[in-house]
């Protein structure tokens, strides 16, 4: 009996490509979805941690299932792009589940593909954990995989790189102020320096 279940579970596991429920707990690099009386843990990219409701309220993941003969673990995506770019990654001699979520967590996912599609490896290798080698192995295999009909995010500079210097000096990581000044861009902050950056404070302090 118990090697029929070896053999069923991941199976059925394989089936497990989205969640929805209430967030029992949220942090920066996973979360526990309740769905009917079920908690799931699901490691996530930093991005979504910013970009998910509040613990209690409901939400919804995009997975993808990792099944190894020591290994069940689901990694979840706020958008099938994540998801698709996260099983490219994978896809890469030498990158695992966890360094796609650590490289996903270091750019947002349309600045990604651009750095990608322009061959930027100093702007991957910004990403903790992500060295040389590797940033040149993911250029290599990616850069000509992604679709030309993928929308392109410039690479910060100008107004945003001085905001983001400014929350790096107060011990922001590189991530989080990228995403702050992001969002604060987003939600309509005016462009001038002092504007942007109590704007992008703020949501850093959230």
């Amino acid at each position: 009996m118990p090697d029929s279940f070896v053999i069923i579970l991941p199976s059925a596991a394989k089936m497990i490509a989205h969640l929805r429920g209430r967030l029992l707990e949220k942090r920066p690099t996973h979360v526990i979805v309740d769905v009917n009386g079920v908690g799931y843990s699901v490691h996530i990219p930093v991005s979504s941690f910013y970009e998910l409701p509040s613990v209690g309220a409901e939400a919804s993941l995009f997975i993808y299932t990792h099944v190894r003969e020591d290994t069940f673990a689901l990694y979840g995506f706020l958008t099938e792009k994540e998801k698709a770019i996260f099983e490219k990654l994978i896809g890469i001699s030498g990158i695992g589940p966890r360094l796609a979520v650590t490289v996903l967590s270091g750019l947002e996912v349309d600045e990604l593909t651009s750095a990608i599609r322009r061959g930027d490896v100093q702007r991957l290798v910004r990403i903790p954990g992500v060295g040389r080698k590797t940033g040149e192995r993911i250029v290599l295999e990616l850069r000509e995989k992604l679709g030309p009909s993928e929308a392109e995010a410039p690479a910060p500079g100008g107004l945003e790189e001085e905001v983001i210097s400014a929350l790096l000096n107060l011990g922001c990581s590189r991530t989080a102020a990228e995403t702050a000044v992001h969002k604060a861009r987003q939600n309509g902050a005016v462009e001038s320096f002092e504007p942007m950056f109590r704007a992008a404070l703020q949501l850093v302090m959230k």
